[in-house]
């Protein structure tokens, strides 16, 4: 599936990302890693499997990775700022590793703008840990088994303190479980999408 290349700006900054999916699906913004990028949901065909699901699956560069050039960042509002730019007023967020730093500034600060929380082993947990419970939407916590970057008590501490909280745990993977075992990773996060649209 063809992933074009787009750019918006968030600060007066430039900002890559893909998209896939109808215009009017339920918007998935997918983040990443410090080892990866937006291109690697193409990848793992991440993008293709949620666009084939009727999601406007959109994969972002954060600021100085995969085509996004460095800029300094405001945390607590840049991934607020994007949503503005791209239009979207809700969106499922997807948030592996590093940018946890931008995620949870927007799940717990700003939280009436998420549909739902997909967090991947994110970084910053306890940090937020007084701010977790305004997370009203649900949230599936996906650690790899052989996870030994983000402990999986930050797991644990997230799924204690918001009111629809499951966690998942991928077999013989590692802290990047979509690449571990991508099957089972888009698997859960369909699922999930699945069970979010049931949601009253």
């Amino acid at each position: 599936m063809d992933t074009p290349s787009r750019w918006t700006e968030v600060a007066s900054a430039k900002v890559h990302y893909r998209e896939a999916g109808p215009a009017d699906g339920t918007p998935v913004v997918l983040l990443h890693g410090a080892s990866f990028s937006a291109a690697t949901w193409h990848e793992i065909g991440t993008l293709a499997r949620l666009a084939d699901a009727g999601y406007r699956a959109v994969a972002v560069d954060l600021p100085g990775f995969g085509r996004s050039p460095g800029a300094p960042v405001d945390y607590e509002a840049w991934l607020l700022q994007l949503l503005d730019r791209l239009g979207i007023e809700r969106a499922v967020v997807v948030s592996p590793s590093m940018s946890g730093r931008f995620s949870l500034a927007l799940v717990t600060g700003a939280p009436d703008r998420v549909a739902g929380f997909v967090a991947v082993a994110p970084v910053g947990i306890p940090q937020h840990r007084d701010r977790l419970g305004r997370i009203a939407v649900p949230v599936l916590a996906v650690w790899g088994e052989r996870d030994r970057t983000v402990p999986h008590a930050h797991a644990d501490l997230l799924v204690g303190q918001v009111p629809h909280g499951r966690k998942l745990v991928i077999p013989n993977a590692g802290h990047a479980p979509y690449m571990n075992d991508a099957d089972a990773f888009h698997d859960a996060l369909l699922g999930s999408l699945d069970e979010l649209s049931k949601s009253p």
